[in-house]
Formats: C-alpha cells, structure tokens, sequence
C-alpha cells in the first residue's frame, strides 16, 4: 500500500472511530455529571432496584439499549453501569434463573473527569453474586461489594450493599450531551483560531486519545489530552508559529513532557499532522477533527 492510501486509510479509520463515540451517550456521562446527577430530579435512588424497572427504564440515555444505572461505591467513587433486566440463563430445557447482566460499567477515579479506576463488559449476575465496583470483579461475601443480585419469591433485584447507594436514570440529564461547536469554515487566509477545537488523536500508532485545543488571541495555546486509554487528562501549552498554520505544543504527563510539532490542512482544517518528541524518541502523529 502507498504511503498516500495508507494516510486515507488512517484518517478514514480515525473519523469512523470518532463518529463511533459520539453515538453512545454512555461515554458522555462522565465523573462530574454523575457527582451532579445524585440527588437530583434524574434520578431515583433505590434500595431494591427491580427487574421490572430495568425494563421500564431502557432506552432513557441515546445510544444506550438497556437502563442506565449510577451507583456511589463504599469507597465513594461514582460508577455507571448499562444494566439489561428480566434476562434468564437457561440451566436445562426446562429450567432456567433470572440473572442481571451489566452489559458495561465504568467506575471513575475520585476527583477526576474522566480517569477510570476499573471498567468491564457483560457480566452476568446470578443471584447472591457480588460486584465490587471499585475492585471492578465479581466478589465473594467475605469482600462485602458494592451490589448484589437477588431473587426470591418470583422477584428478582439489585440491592446495595454496605454504605453503597444505588440509582436509577429515570430522565437524560441535556448536560450530559457533548456541546456543539460552530461548523468550521476555513476562509482564504488562514486564521491561527482554526486550531480551536477538539481532535481525535493517533501517535505513532501506538497511544490515541481526544486532543482539545484553544488558541488566545496572542496565539498562545493551552488545552488539554484525555488518553484513550483510562481517560486520564493531561494539560497542554504552546504556541501557534510561523507560518501561522504550524503550531508546537507540549503535553505535560506526571513524569515526562511529550512536545508535538503539527501543521493543520488548510483547505479545511479538519487534519493536523506532524512529529512528536518524547524523551529521545521522534515519531509522527496525526489528528482528525471532531465535529459535533
């Protein structure tokens, strides 16, 4: 493949990938609107959350087919779960239990905006299992967990444990819906404020993340990078340079700095491609604007 299909086939993949997250309305529910949504009109806080509610519940969150459920841990984190009710696993052809299963769920650091602790996908509850949210496993009784599965006397329900609080999303909360920029229009001359915005990374193949960019007047540039994989968020600064479509930017993680050298596209500027240094190494980056 030539190194031109290879870039298409990159920035094509990048803008599928980019178009896949803003589907779900999962991933935009982060750690500060769950803090803002406990004890709120949203939800409803249950001491014995049924399967007939996890039914009546669906759908509520776009892009989410099953009930969307927050849960703060014993450790007090907040936890959000995709939960599908009234599911059953079959034993043998005449019998089978009700089961809980959580289709994913993702418990944030404390403190945090979006860093994850622990996350999982389709775990299947059956009764009496435990779920410690802040271990992010299946427990057995003597771990105490966050949750518990029951079912007797023909109802069957989620419970929590502890000092857990469990709720129920009965209404989307609009504050969870990603804010829309204004459509980028790239005039003949180009502009440093065309950087501004967010974009879906790719560095050297090997770390992707979203990159949020936000150019002064002065063309200083400051923002920041959320990793792709924690959600961890890193601060940024630069500068626009000269010519005034290239731009240098450093993000600043815990140990070490990672200095990127980018030029935008500018017949659209939807592209920013370039190099980056981190420690001694040199690599290629580039990023694909994220269009609301």
């Amino acid at each position: 493949m030539s190194p031109r299909r290879a870039f298409a086939s990159c920035v094509a993949a990048l803008a599928l990938a980019a178009a896949a997250a803003r589907a779900d309305g999962f991933d935009n529910y982060t750690n500060p609107i769950l803090a803002k949504a406990v004890g709120g009109p949203d939800v409803k806080e249950c001491k014995q959350l049924t399967s007939e509610e996890l039914l009546n519940h669906d759908r509520v969150v776009p892009g989410v087919e099953d009930a969307f459920v927050i849960v703060k841990t014993n450790e007090g984190r907040y936890c959000k779960l995709e939960v599908e009710g009234g599911a059953r696993q079959k034993i043998t052809d005449d019998r089978s239990l009700p089961i809980a299963v959580v289709q994913r769920f993702v418990t944030f650091k404390e403190g945090e905006e979006r860093q994850v602790l622990a996350s999982g996908r389709v775990l299947r509850l059956f009764p009496g299992f435990r779920l410690s949210l802040d271990l992010g496993q299946v427990v057995p009784e003597e771990m105490g967990g966050d949750v518990r599965f029951v079912a007797e006397g023909g109802k069957s329900y989620l419970e929590p444990l502890g000092n857990a609080k469990l709720y129920l999303l009965v209404k989307h909360m609009p504050e969870a819906d990603p804010k829309k920029a204004d459509k980028l229009t790239v005039g003949d001359k180009f502009e440093p404020r065309y950087f501004n915005g967010k974009f879906k990374l790719s560095d050297d193949g090997r770390r992707t993340g979203e990159l949020v960019l936000k150019v002064d007047d002065d063309g200083s540039v400051t923002g920041s990078y959320y990793s792709d994989k924690d959600g961890a968020k890193y601060p940024i600064s630069g500068r626009v340079g000269k010519p005034e479509h290239s731009v240098q930017f450093t993000v600043k993680f815990p140990r070490v700095e990672q200095t990127f050298q980018g030029w935008l596209f500018t017949g659209d500027g939807k592209y920013l491609t370039g190099s980056s240094r981190l420690g001694e190494r040199e690599a290629g980056f580039f990023a694909v604007r994220v269009e609301d």
